[in-house]
C-alpha cells in the first residue's frame, strides 16, 4: 500500500518515516516539504541516508500523484485545507496536526484563532487513540491524531475516570522535540538545556482534547485543567494526573489493569514502581502507574511516552494499520531504546 508523508522534513516526519522504511506493508512513494523540496530525504534527515531514495516535492504537485494513505505532518492550520481534496479521491487520511482533533467548531475561534471552513469533517473524523477508539479507527478515512500531551494525560487519567473523578488536574512535562525542529527563544538548546518551567500554565490547547475524550468515557462532563512544563529532555512526556477521589491503591491497580488488560502498547506498573520516560523511549509503548493519598483525598495516575512515537508518529502509525485491516502492532512492536 502506498503512503505519503506530507510535512515530512520535521521530526514528526522524520519519525513517520523511520517507522515506515522497515514496514511490511505499506511503501513511502511521495514526502513533501516546502524547503527541502528537490533535494533528497537525507538532506532533512541524515539518519536515513541509504534508507529512502526519494526527494522531497512541494504539497501542491503531491496532490497530483497517486497513493493509497496519506499522513499529515503539517502546522496547524494547513490540514483543514488538504484533506478534503484527498478524502475526495478515496485516499485515506490521518492527520497528525489540530485540526480536526475538536468535535464542536466553535472551539477552534477559541484556541487556535481561525473558523473551521469543514465543520462536518469534524463530525466524521476519528480521534485517533486506540485505547478509546479501535473500532471506529478501522472503519473510519479520517483520523485525528492526538496531541502528545493529551495522549499522556488521557492514558493517566482514563482509569481515574472511570472510577469516578469529573475533574482533573494533569501535569506534563515534556522534552524539546515537541516544540519541532525550528529553534526559537524558549526552545534553543541553550535556552532549554537545564530548564525546568511552565508554559501556557493558564490553559492548554491539547486540555480541550483531554476534556473532550475523557467526557464520551465518562459520559458526562469531566473538566481538565492542564500545566505542561518544559524540561531539558530532548524526548519524552510524562503525565501526572490527580483527581479528588478516595481509593486505596489495591483499588487503582485493579481499576488500571482492568482498563488496559488488552492493550498491546500500554504496560501498567505494579503497585509501588512508576513509569519513567527513560523506559519508553524510541517505542510506541506507554507505561502507565499509580498512587493515592487518602489524607486529602488524591487519587493520581501516572503515563510516560515517548512524545514523537506514541504521542505523534507511532500512534498515528497505530491508527494507520487499523485503517488499513492490520494488526494495528504491524511495523510497530519493537523494544524501547535502552540505554537512553
Amino acid at each position: 500500500m502506498r503512503v505519503a508523508v506530507f510535512g515530512a522534513s520535521g521530526y514528526t516526519g522524520g519519525e513517520l518515516l523511520r517507522i515506515l522504511v522497515s514496514h511490511p506493508a505499506f511503501t513511502v512513494t511521495v514526502v513533501t516539504s516546502r524547503e527541502y523540496a528537490g533535494k533528497p530525504i537525507y538532506m532533512a534527515h541524515p539518519h536515513l541516508k541509504g534508507l529512502l531514495s526519494l526527494k522531497f516535492i512541494k504539497l501542491e504537485e503531491a496532490l497530483n500523484k497517486e497513493f493509497d494513505y496519506a499522513l499529515l505532518a503539517l502546522p496547524h492550520g494547513i490540514s483543514k485545507d488538504v484533506v478534503p481534496s484527498l478524502l475526495e479521491r478515496g485516499i485515506g487520511v490521518v492527520d497528525l496536526g489540530a485540526d480536526f482533533r475538536l468535535k464542536d467548531p466553535s472551539l477552534y475561534e477559541t484556541w487556535y484563532g481561525w473558523k473551521h471552513p469543514n465543520p462536518e469533517l469534524l463530525e466524521e473524523a476519528v480521534y485517533g487513540l486506540p485505547e478509546l477508539h479501535r473500532g471506529e479507527i478501522r472503519n473510519a478515512r479520517l483520523v485525528a491524531s492526538p496531541g502528545c500531551n493529551a495522549t499522556a494525560t488521557i492514558l493517566a487519567s482514563a482509569p481515574l475516570v472511570k472510577l469516578g473523578a469529573r475533574k482533573v488536574l494533569a501535569d506534563v512535562k515534556v522534552g524539546s522535540s515537541e516544540a519541532g525542529s525550528k529553534p526559537s527563544r524558549g526552545t534553543h538548546h541553550p535556552e532549554r538545556s537545564g530548564a525546568i518551567r511552565p508554559y501556557s500554565p493558564s490553559g492548554h490547547r491539547h486540555q480541550v482534547e483531554a476534556s473532550q475524550e475523557l467526557s464520551l468515557l465518562a459520559g458526562e462532563e469531566v473538566r481538565v485543567s492542564m500545566v505542561p512544563h518544559s524540561v531539558g529532555s530532548v524526548r519524552g512526556a510524562f503525565a501526572s494526573a490527580h483527581a479528588e477521589l478516595e481509593v486505596d491503591e489495591g483499588e487503582l491497580w485493579r481499576a488500571f489493569a482492568r482498563f488496559y488488560s488488552n492493550e498491546p502498547f500500554v504496560r501498567v506498573m505494579q503497585r509501588g514502581s512508576y513509569p519513567n520516560v527513560k523506559n519508553v523511549l524510541g517505542s510506541n509503548f506507554a507505561d502507565v502507574g499509580f498512587a493515592s493519598d487518602p489524607s486529602l483525598p488524591r487519587a493520581s495516575g501516572f503515563a510516560a511516552i515517548d512524545n514523537l512515537m506514541k504521542g505523534a508518529a507511532g500512534q498515528a502509525i497505530q491508527s494507520l494499520n487499523l485503517m488499513a485491516g492490520l494488526e494495528e502492532t504491524t511495523g510497530l512492536m519493537y523494544p524501547p531504546l535502552s540505554p537512553a
